[in-house]
C-alpha cells in the first residue's frame, strides 16, 4: 500500500494536469524518485537504474523499471501499468521507453523530460535524447514537480511535524552520549536508533559528525575519533518520517567553550532569527538569505560563512535531503504558506579553528513560522 490515502494522489494529479496544460505538454517523462513517490506513492532506491514513469495529459501512467522493482512498485505505489525492460549487455532501456511511448500515442508529441535529477544519469539523458530525436519534441520540465512538491498538504504537514520530533529525540539520545572520550560512533548510533525506533525512515543522506578541527566541516566523512576533555563536535541530522524531512543543525562544546564559541554562538543566533523574521509569505528565498549574509558579515564573518543559508525540506531520496529551492543570494522563488525550510547557520572560523553551527526546520505559515524543534536556541556544553 502507498503511505497515503487514495484521495491524496487523486489530489495531487488533480493538480499537476493544469500545469501540464499551461505547458502544452503531451505527456511528462519522470526519473526524480521524489516524483515518483509523490504521484503514485512509488518507493524504492531502484532510481539509480532507468527508471521513468510516463504520465500523459489525461492521468494515464505507465512505469518502465527492472524486474527487481517490479514488485516494489506493485506494493508501494498506486500505479498499475508496469513495465519491464531486461537487464542484459544488449539492454536498451530507452528503446524501451520509446516502444512504450509510441503505444501511448505520443510520436510527434511535446514530452516533459526531468532532466535535472540523479534519477537520470548522463549517459541514460544522452541516449534518451538520442532516441527521442525526430520521434518527439522534448522540453525541460525538471522543475514542473517540484514546484508542487514544494506546498505540502495537511497530510505531508502531519509527516513533517513526525519528523520534527524524531530529530529533537535523536539529539537528546546523542547527547546522553556524549561526553569525554566518547566515541563519535556511539553518538550516531544513539541518534540513528531513536528515529527508528520510533518508526522513522533513513535520511537522504547520511547524519553529518565532526569533531575536533573536523567540527568545521559540513559533509559526512568516514573516519571516528574519541572526544577530548576540551573539545568541539557539530552534528547536523535529521528526524525522518515516510520520508519527510526535518534536519537541524547543532555544535556542542565539550569542556571548557572558547570565547570564540560564544561570540559566533551570538551570531548564528541572531542570524537564524533575522532569516526566520522572513520566513513568512510574501517574502523571497533570496530575502531571507540576504538576511544571514547581512547580520553575519556586520559582525565581521563574512569570511566564514557558506554562501546559501537553507534549503526546502520535503520527502527526498539518496544522495541528498536537501530539495529545491536553495537559500542563496537573488533567488526569487516566493514563499508561501505550506512550504517548509532548513535554515542553517554555518560559521567556520578556520583561523582559530573554531566551529559553529545552529539550524533548524520550520513551516511557512500566514504569519510567523512554526518551528518543528523544541530544542532551546541556547548553546549546547557537555562538562
Amino acid at each position: 500500500m502507498p503511505a497515503f490515502a487514495l484521495g491524496e494522489y487523486a489530489a495531487r494529479m488533480a493538480r499537476l494536469q493544469p500545469e501540464m496544460a499551461a505547458a502544452e505538454l503531451d505527456a511528462l517523462l519522470l526519473f526524480k524518485p521524489e516524483s515518483h513517490y509523490w504521484l503514485t506513492g512509488y518507493d524504492t532506491f531502484g532510481y539509480c537504474f532507468f527508471q521513468c514513469l510516463v504520465v500523459t495529459t489525461d492521468g494515464r501512467m505507465a512505469l518502465l523499471t527492472r524486474s527487481a522493482d517490479l514488485r516494489q512498485a506493485r506494493h508501494t505505489s498506486i500505479i498499475e501499468d508496469v513495465r519491464v525492460w531486461v537487464d542484459g549487455e544488449a539492454a536498451r532501456p530507452a528503446h524501451d521507453l520509446r516502444a512504450l511511448l509510441t503505444e501511448l500515442g505520443l510520436q510527434r508529441g511535446k514530452l516533459g523530460v526531468e532532466w535535472q535529477t540523479p534519477g537520470l544519469t548522463a549517459a541514460d539523458g544522452m541516449a534518451l535524447a538520442a532516441t527521442l530525436e525526430g520521434f518527439a519534441t522534448p522540453t525541460d520540465a525538471s522543475r514542473l514537480v517540484s514546484r508542487l512538491r514544494l506546498v505540502k498538504s495537511a497530510a505531508e504537514l502531519a509527516a513533517v511535524r513526525e519528523a520534527g520530533r524524531l530529530a529533537d529525540a535523536a539529539f537528546l539520545a546523542g547527547l546522553e552520549e556524549t561526553r569525554p572520550g566518547a566515541d563519535e560512533g556511539d553518538i550516531l548510533a544513539a541518534m540513528h536508533d531513536a528515529v527508528f525506533r520510533a518508526g522513522g525512515d533513513y535520511p537522504g543522506n547520511p547524519f553529518i559528525i565532526g569533531s575536533g578541527r573536523d567540527a568545521l566541516l559540513c559533509r559526512y566523512k568516514t573516519g571516528r575519533r574519541r572526544l577530548d576533555p576540551d573539545d568541539q563536535l557539530t552534528l547536523e541530522w535529521a528526524g525522518v518520517s515516510r520520508h519527510y524531512h526535518a534536519a537541524l543543525m547543532r555544535t556542542v562544546v565539550i569542556g571548557r567553550p572558547r570565547p570564540r564559541h560564544a561570540d559566533l554562538f551570538a551570531a548564528a543566533h541572531d542570524a537564524l532569527l533575522a532569516c526566520e523574521a522572513k520566513l513568512r509569505p510574501g517574502y523571497t528565498v533570496g530575502e531571507v538569505f540576504a538576511a544571514h549574509a547581512e547580520t553575519l558579515d556586520a559582525r565581521g564573518l563574512g569570511a566564514h560563512r557558506l554562501n546559501a543559508c537553507g534549503y526546502s525540506l520535503g520527502a527526498v531520496y539518496a544522495p541528498s535531503w536537501m530539495d529545491w529551492p536553495m537559500a542563496h543570494a537573488d533567488n526569487p522563488v516566493v514563499l508561501a504558506p505550506g512550504m517548509v525550510f532548513f535554515l542553517h547557520m554555518i560559521l567556520a572560523d578556520s583561523d582559530s579553528a573554531t566551529a559553529m553551527s545552529l539550524g533548524r526546520t520550520s513551516i511557512v505559515t500566514e504569519h510567523a513560522p512554526e518551528c518543528l524543534s523544541a530544542l532551546p536556541l541556547e548553546l549546547v556544553m557537555m562538562p
